[in-house]
């Protein structure tokens, strides 16, 4: 926070900077009460967009669904002031007092820049909320997977072009504890007889022995690889879920933490997949979902869904947005 607002201070100049940070950025955020440097809040998921009116899912049990907006409104003060002001509110206002700045409560709220709040999805993916902040502008998803920063594999060309596409699985870049997914992704491939590609910086997670037809990488752009396969098993991040979208592919998600349940939730309420938590995660279970996942309806209502992101301008109704700041 404090490294944050010292570098928007040395830099900013009166009238040609703007920022352009995530809530979590406290630092830009006091930045622009102290020192007036216009701020966008950016936003990649719409958990971080809180509303009584259309809950999003924290977790299971999903308690806010199940209770009316008034219920709801209690349960996120209490959130607020068991939970997230205890945790944060404290070294946040402490800096606060020494830039002259009063104390705020409900760091969920204050997070959001009163000048603009960019959300980086699609409104059919979540519908706008009366009680999002007013300055909410939706642009849809990025879609950048680090592809123009790797080299073409041609391990994995030779393998999707040597026979039907495959299941992908990805518990995420970030996961170190995912030996039980990848052995149990192993298991149905095996079983359903398809082809398959575990994904995972970390190869100690793998089975010590594949069976034929699986194939283990440590990174893939999901814009080459998402085309050419079948479908798609992984933790729900909001990245890897547009870009299974944006490929037409059917997808399960196991959902652990953060915003992967919240995500988990609205695709299956779309018609673009199912989830299942991760103690269901079972050779049965996954061969059930997929089985349901692979039909040609399912396919067909993802083929559609990616037609209607195809030639979105994400980026560049972004980039327009802060430049008008």
């Amino acid at each position: 926070m404090r490294a944050v607002f010292e570098i928007i201070e040395k830099t900013h100049e009166a009238g040609r900077t703007v920022v352009a940070a995530p809530g979590t950025a406290f630092g830009a955020r006091i930045a622009q009460e102290k020192l007036g440097v216009p701020l966008a809040t950016i936003h990649l998921q719409p958990i971080m967009l809180r509303s009584a009116l259309r809950p999003a899912c924290f977790g299971f049990p999903d308690i806010a669904a199940h209770l009316p907006p008034l219920l709801r409104r209690l349960y996120f003060r209490m959130t607020d002031r068991w939970i997230v002001d205890p945790c944060f509110a404290g070294q946040t206002n402490a800096f606060r007092a020494t830039l002259g700045l009063p104390a705020v409560r409900r760091l969920f709220d204050w997070i959001h820049s009163p000048a603009l709040v960019i959300g980086l999805f699609p409104d059919w993916f979540a519908p706008t909320a009366t009680d999002w902040p007013p300055n909410v502008a939706l642009t849809g998803f990025p879609l950048w997977d680090e592809r123009e920063v790797h080299t073409p594999s041609p391990a994995l060309e030779k393998f999707l072009t040597a026979g039907d596409p495959p299941l992908v699985f990805t518990a995420g870049s970030a996961m170190l504890h995912a030996k039980d997914f990848f052995c149990v992704s192993a298991e149905v491939c095996k079983a359903s007889g398809r082809r398959g590609i575990l994904l995972t910086r970390y190869p100690e997670q793998l089975p010590a022995e594949l069976p034929e037809g699986v194939r283990h990488f440590g990174y893939v752009p999901f814009s080459e690889l998402l085309p050419r396969s079948a479908a798609l098993v992984h933790h729900g991040g909001i990245g890897t879920t547009a870009q299974a979208i944006a490929a037409g592919l059917p997808q399960l998600i196991v959902p652990n933490t953060h915003d992967q349940p919240d995500n988990a939730v609205r695709v299956r309420r779309l018609g673009l997949g199912e989830f299942l938590l991760p103690r269901a995660y079972t050779k049965v279970r996954v061969l059930q979902k997929l089985e349901r996942l692979l039909r040609p309806a399912i396919k067909e209502d993802c083929r559609k869904r990616a037609t209607i992101m195809a030639g979105t301008r994400s980026v560049e109704m972004a980039s327009n947005l802060i430049e008008q700041l």
